[in-house]
């Protein structure tokens, strides 16, 4: 038998590229095994697929050869159908200093940046084409070379002499087996600021801190299969870092190596801005609490996770003073996306509240606002969480906002019938607030009936209608008053009557020149009042999908 390796040029472990073929894609993997194969002549290399789209699980006919990410993540290959790689060295000529065929055009072609940052392709032609060339090479700002097979900077000084203006470099699904290999790229790159390492799988070594890595000021690590506790190796090294993205990570955990008084928390990472950790497998918001004392983090993104609720602590310590010696939680977090979570509950909205610096909220695609389950409307949200000025991507103006309040507090008088007790001051902690800022009494949010009759003129509110069911030239807005005390289910059967559209089929929608988007009206026991209809309100009537 053949000792491992040999007559290959390849090793376990070793980062590989598969050799195409006419149609298909890039593929890179880990060498897992190197030897014979029963049943077949000759060596061969076991490979675990980054994408996953193998063959086997390392198994064949019966016998294991080596383990594998997923089922199918592996194959069995020869050694000639695999690529050691190149350097970044011969990538960055290979690239942008090829033929003009290659190179002059396309998504992966040479280009400089507009003053707009737009990409300008460039198409040299003439006896000069070789000199140009390599001068524009010199005046590179950013280079994409995803799935490239770059594995290493190459000959010490290579890189910098022909490409040292780089500021962006994109090395997405290439082969750096080790950081000390993205040390290397960075040392050589001195105005690099941005780095794209995403699909790699790049190995830690003993290294506490890396060189070339302290200038570096946006990091993408997506889908790369790194927890957190490798992030946490890689930050005495980042001494500069403003943005990290770490997409697709399956990272479920925190983890930290330090302590102090109040907890396990995230220390270091004095200037980074923004956090993404989008698409990853977070349940606990206990994990995300330990990202709270990040100081200058300003957007975190945890979009596309597993949580189910928010939190926000209240400090401990009964004067001024202890809670001066706590770090405020997320004290400067001005954006935190929620989208495609699992909150259901109010009081994750609550929570969010008590952010001190929040001004930018997802919170769609959650249980909470699934029209389906007829839940939370974008004004119970907004009224909820009163310093944001932006909600799922839409602006919320100081009328929205206004509006919402007052509405909300009418509600929960209604809901409560005036009996206002503890109980109901926790469901809705900022009902005090909000019922002092506009000054709403108890018998404002009675029915009519309740309150005593007043002459019909003195009531009736003027509210016009248009049916955006029917086609444009048909469509026009008819205006009737109404006593405020109208429902929306009252008012159904008002539009039924004028437009010839089914109560039990009709979708309401409230629209003035403030709201950004029209508001679903989706309870049909409030009333028109409630709901803020006012002078320059639209009720706009349409018909149900399906009728």
């Amino acid at each position: 038998m053949l000792p491992e390796g040999s007559g290959t040029g390849f090793e376990v472990g070793q980062r590989v590229l598969k050799v195409q073929k006419e149609g298909e894609k890039k593929q890179s993997g880990t060498v897992k095994y190197i030897g014979p194969v029963e049943g077949y002549d000759g060596l061969w290399i076991g490979v675990d697929w980054d994408s996953g789209h193998g063959r086997h699980d390392g198994t064949v006919n019966g016998k294991r050869y080596f383990e594998t990410t997923t089922k199918e993540s592996g194959s069995l290959v020869r050694p000639h159908s695999l690529s050691a790689g190149i350097t970044l060295a011969e990538a960055l000529i290979e690239r942008y200093n090829g033929s003009a065929t290659s190179t002059s055009s396309g998504e992966d072609g040479m280009y400089v940046l507009s003053v707009r940052h737009r990409r300008m392709n460039v198409q040299l032609v003439g006896k000069d084409q070789i000199e140009e060339r390599q001068k524009r090479m010199e005046e590179l700002k950013v280079v994409i070379l995803a799935h490239a097979g770059v594995h290493s900077a190459g000959v010490r000084g290579e890189v910098a002499e022909i490409a040292s203006s780089i500021e962006e470099l994109d090395l997405t699904g290439n082969l750096l087996p080790d950081w000390k290999a993205v040390g290397d790229i960075c040392e050589e790159l001195p105005r690099l600021r941005f780095l794209n390492l995403s699909c790699s799988r790049i190995a830690f070594g003993a290294d506490k801190i890396i060189s070339g890595l302290e200038k570096i000021h946006t990091l993408v690590i997506n889908n790369s299969r790194i927890t957190w506790q490798q992030v946490e190796q890689l930050k005495l090294s980042l001494k500069s870092l403003e943005e990290l993205h770490l997409s697709g990570n399956h990272i479920k955990a925190i983890e930290v190596n330090e302590e102090d008084a109040y907890g396990n928390f995230v220390q270091g990472f004095e200037t980074l801005r923004i956090l993404n950790l989008e698409d990853n497998d977070i349940e606990d918001w206990k994990e995300v609490m330990k990202l709270s004392r990040l100081m200058r983090l300003e957007h975190l993104n945890l979009n596309q996770n597993k949580l189910e609720e928010v939190t926000y602590p209240v400090l401990e310590g009964s004067s001024d003073k202890d809670k001066e010696e706590q770090s405020v939680p997320f004290q400067n977090l001005r954006c935190l996306l929620l989208g495609k979570n699992k909150i259901a509950s109010m009081d994750s909205v609550n929570a969010l509240n008590h952010f001190p610096s929040l001004k930018d909220a997802r919170l769609s695609e959650n249980p909470l606002v699934d029209p389906d389950l007829g839940t939370a409307a974008r004004y119970l949200l907004v009224a909820r969480i009163g310093g944001i000025t932006s909600l799922n991507g839409s602006e919320v103006k100081p009328r929205e906002r206004k509006e919402a309040e007052i509405r909300y507090v009418r509600n929960v008088m209604k809901t409560m019938a005036g009996n206002i007790n503890d109980s109901a001051l926790k469901m809705h902690p900022r009902y005090m607030e909000l019922k002092l800022k506009y000054d709403i009494s108890v018998e404002s949010a009675q029915p009519r009936a309740a309150r005593g009759f007043s002459k019909m003129s003195e009531t009736l509110l003027p509210v016009t209608l248009m049916c955006v069911s029917v086609p444009m030239k048909h469509r026009a807005y008819i205006t009737r008053n109404l006593p405020p005390s109208t429902t929306v289910g009252r008012l159904k059967q008002v539009c039924e009557a004028l437009f010839r559209v089914k109560a039990t089929n009709q979708v309401l929608y409230i629209k003035d020149e403030e709201h950004p988007l029209p508001i679903l009206l989706d309870n049909d026991l409030e009333s028109i009042s409630d709901i803020g209809v006012r002078e320059d309100s639209r009720i706009l009537v349409d018909e149900a999908k399906g009728h």
